[in-house]
Order: C-alpha cells, then sequence, then structure tokens
C-alpha cells in the first residue's frame, strides 16, 4: 500500500519549465551589473532576439518575472519569445552608448526571429553623420539622406539613440543645427554662436570659433 507524505500534492511538483526558469535566473544572478548586449538563446543555440541594457543583470532579470506581469509590460510576442529561452549570453560594454551599438550591429547581422520588425529599417531611426559638409552634422533621422552621409543603426530604441547623440555631443563638441556652414565663409566670424556653444555643447564652427581641420579630427575620433 502506497502512503502519501503529508502536504504532498502532484500538481505543486517541479515541471520541466519550473527547471528551465530556475536555471536561467541562476544565470542571471551571476550577470555582471554593467552596461552591454544579451543575446536570448532556444535550445539549438539559435538567437531568438537581441537587446541592449544599462545594467545586464537587472535587464535580463526583467524578462522573468511573474507570467502575467510579462504579458502586460511586454506583450505576447516577447512573452511567447521568452517561454523558448534556454541559454542567455552576454557581452559586456564600457557605455550604453557602446552597448546601443553594438546591438544594432548584431540585429543587422543575425536577424534574429523576435527583432524581425528591425529588418527592413524603413521606420527605424538612425545617427546620421553628414560627410559632404565641410563642417560635418550628426542627427537622429528615421529618413536618411540618399547619399552625402555616414549611417549607424537602425536603432530599436528611439531615447536611446537621442540619449546617446547628446551624450556623445558633451565629447566631441559636435553640430546639430540644420545650418548650411561653409569654410570659406568669411562672414562667419561675425555670426552669434547659439546657446550650445556658450554651455559648452558645441565647437561654433558657425561663429568661425574652430578650424575645418580641428573640426574633421573631432568627427573622426567620434566615428
Amino acid at each position: 500500500m502506497l502512503v502519501t507524505p503529508p502536504g504532498y500534492n502532484p500538481n505543486e511538483m517541479p515541471t520541466k519549465d519550473d527547471e528551465r526558469i530556475s536555471r536561467l535566473r541562476g544565470r542571471i544572478a551571476q550577470l555582471p551589473k554593467t552596461p552591454g548586449v544579451y543575446l536570448m538563446k532556444d535550445r539549438e543555440g539559435v538567437v531568438l532576439y537581441v537587446g541592449k541594457a544599462r545594467e545586464l543583470r537587472a535587464r535580463v532579470a526583467s524578462y522573468f518575472q511573474d507570467s502575467t506581469d510579462l504579458l502586460n509590460t511586454r506583450g505576447p510576442r516577447i512573452a511567447t519569445m521568452v517561454t523558448q529561452v534556454e541559454e542567455i549570453d552576454v557581452l559586456e560594454c564600457e557605455t550604453e552608448v557602446d552597448a546601443l551599438l553594438k546591438e544594432s550591429r548584431l540585429i543587422k547581422d543575425i536577424q534574429p526571429h523576435y527583432n524581425e520588425q528591425l529588418k527592413d529599417g524603413k521606420t527605424f531611426p538612425y545617427l546620421e553623420i553628414t560627410t559632404s559638409d565641410d563642417f560635418p552634422g550628426v542627427y537622429f533621422t528615421r529618413t536618411p539622406r540618399p547619399r552625402g552621409s555616414k549611417l549607424y543603426g537602425p536603432f530599436l530604441d528611439p531615447g536611446g539613440i537621442r540619449d546617446a547623440i547628446n551624450a556623445l555631443q558633451r565629447i566631441f563638441k559636435y553640430r546639430t543645427c540644420a545650418l548650411e556652414i561653409r569654410a570659406d565663409d568669411e562672414k562667419r566670424r561675425f555670426f552669434r554662436p547659439c546657446l550650445l556653444h556658450a554651455i559648452d555643447r558645441c565647437s561654433a564652427p558657425c561663429a568661425d570659433r574652430i578650424s575645418k581641420r580641428a573640426y574633421a579630427e573631432d568627427i573622426k575620433r567620434l566615428r
């Protein structure tokens, strides 16, 4: 005669999915608290989804919350993807901007199924650096120029690329205006620079405050 242990409930026995989630949470607990890119893979090692994070551990952990919460916060597509995840790989980056650029490159190279809305790149933002101008500008755009520019993207997160442009501008002090600025325009020295120059965010080529060569060096370091 079989004796049922006190408190035994067959419905509460761990399932294979419980074991999968437990194993993945163990992996997540070991992830670094740094910026980076994460790759969600299925049991065959196929990359299902690529994303970027300001803090890898917290971001990846957010996918393995209560299933109802995940459905409400991320939608049915991502909730379905999470049920297929068997492995998580990460690539650490020095900054969130680096992670943003690496995410874009990986999505274009791998074309994961759950990032497929990015494949045509037609409605997603790019970081654009004009190359045909004497003093190249750096812009957020959804409609890239047909020629005369260097593009980075497409990106998944419009807010992230705007933040990246602002953060990088503090370092490289490039222009983001729509002015047509020519190096041979002698009237530039009489032009009054905008507020961005006053707060040390732009080197003001519009007002002849930087040479074409020095400005080009800043853009070269940016690229």
